[in-house]
């Protein structure tokens, strides 16, 4: 009898992956204690652990790492002699922000209008979710043709490299003749795509200090220095007029030569209000992918509510710094530094903590797995060929096995494409897209293994 074709597997599967996703975007993971409870995070590495043993994985193993969270690992054993492959993923995901805005649960896995919202849904459960449906599709049409590592980290949204220093520490663990990390996505909904760099991040808190307590602004207003006003000139100077990142010392004028983002496009994808206008100069793609950009992501101040006629005697700031490929993370964390403390206002007191930081990655696109991944992209996707995109976020742990395993090809597909609004409220994940990419990674596995053996 004639096995079934691997994309009529997938779709036969896509209602227990559903009733997967849901059970996985209930866990509310953030890997911050101070937030939500650590025993979420848990659950969610033990949901991961038990799905890995019932599909054979041997070896499987909660991972505590330096960080004080876990990764989850398991080992499924291919024929003899084919080559490794790792897959990895995230079970960890972003606080949902205001509750109040989504349009349902953060985290309850809810359909509508042809998308499933809920937080983790494409950043990045979904993208385990796919990692075991293209397993079964292949273990349903003969066996997978590879041995398989899968690898699922536990605070990848924190930026506090746990899995970066257990692998350095365990450099045998992880090693593959390739890595698929399952963490991008493509450019848009229906064109497959592989994201060729990735930006580094720097995270800093910076702490400006003027007063020895908070005063009276009728009183002292004037010539006392606020330190919340401070703190706002401070900010200001890490942009141009134009909205253009501007750290001292650190250049902001690469180009992106590759795939490019049509500026209508890209304000219809970041809803963009009408009448504002985009910041930076270039192109798009310049900006997102081949720039440094600066991001003030949270300040402690007083809120309206209740706010009282006081100057502030203290003021902090959270502030990532996105870093293009070709640069250095450990570097633009130095120069954003010595820029807060040189433009701190009137003398303020300055004090600046590093609570995060990832190098910046750019892959070899000429590497033969590229060309299996072509193939299976063109199979999943008829009609359209494989694109090549860069992406603006950050992904630590690509350097790190880069380093590791120089030998090794990584290629990087996923599930958040625009549409999916990561790290925002409502997030989604496309099933179609799902369906897609999870036939397109079997048909890799098995391409890729075919490949070594002529």
């Amino acid at each position: 009898m004639t096995a079934r074709p691997i994309s009529e597997t997938i779709a036969s599967l896509m209602p227990r992956a559903k009733a997967e996703l849901t059970e996985l975007v209930a866990f509310q993971s953030v890997a911050d204690p101070a937030q939500f409870p650590r025993s979420e995070c848990e659950a969610a590495a033990g949901w991961v652990a038990d799905a890995l043993r019932a599909e054979g994985f041997q070896d499987v193993a909660l991972l505590d790492t330096p960080d004080g969270t876990q990764s989850v690992y398991g080992f499924l054993p291919g024929p003899a002699g084919a080559p490794t492959v790792l897959l990895y993923a995230h079970y960890d995901v972003q606080p949902p922000l205001d509750e109040s805005a989504w349009l349902s649960p953060p985290f309850e896995l809810t359909e509508r209008d042809g998308r499933w919202y809920g937080r983790g849904a494409a950043d990045c459960k979904g993208g385990f979710i796919m990692h075991l449906l293209a397993l079964r599709a292949l273990k349903a049409d003969g066996g997978v043709p590879v041995s398989v590592k899968v690898i699922a980290e536990g605070s990848e949204e924190q930026g506090t490299g746990g899995l970066e220093r257990y692998a350095e520490a365990h450099p045998e663990l992880l090693a593959a003749d390739t890595i698929v990390i399952g963490d991008t996505g493509n450019f848009r909904v229906g064109l497959p795509t592989v994201t060729a760099t990735l930006r580094g991040m720097t995270m800093l808190r910076v702490t400006l200090d003027t007063l020895e307590g908070n005063l009276h602004s009728g009183q002292f207003g004037g010539a006392a220095p606020d330190a919340l006003a401070a703190m706002i000139q401070l900010l200001a100077s890490l942009r141009a007029e134009d909205g253009s990142t501007t750290v001292d010392g650190l250049t902001a004028d690469n180009e992106w030569d590759g795939l490019q983002y049509p500026e209508a496009e890209f304000r219809a994808d970041a809803k963009v209000l009408d009448g504002v206008e985009l910041i930076g100069t270039g192109t798009v793609a310049d900006r997102i992918w081949a720039r440094p950009a600066v991001t003030v992501i949270g300040i402690d101040c007083p809120p309206v509510v209740g706010a009282t006629p006081s100057l502030q005697a203290s003021a902090r700031a959270q502030i990532s710094l996105r870093v293009p490929p070709g640069r250095d993370a450990a570097e633009a964390t130095e120069l954003l530094t010595a820029h807060l403390v040189a433009h701190a206002p009137w003398g303020a007191r300055v004090s600046v903590e590093q609570v995060g930081q990832g190098q910046p990655f750019r892959a070899d696109t000429t590497s033969p797995a590229y060309t299996s991944m072509a193939r299976a992209m063109e199979a999943a996707y008829p009609g359209e060929t494989m694109q090549t995109s860069g992406m603006g976020g950050s992904i630590p742990l690509c350097n790190t096995l880069a380093a590791l395993y120089p030998e090794a090809e990584i290629l990087l597909i996923g599930l958040s494409e625009p549409e999916a609004q990561i790290h925002a409220v409502n997030e989604s994940v496309s099933p179609e897209e799902l369906e897609r990419l999870s036939v397109t990674e079997a048909l890799f596995l098995r391409n890729y293994a075919e490949s070594k053996r002529a």
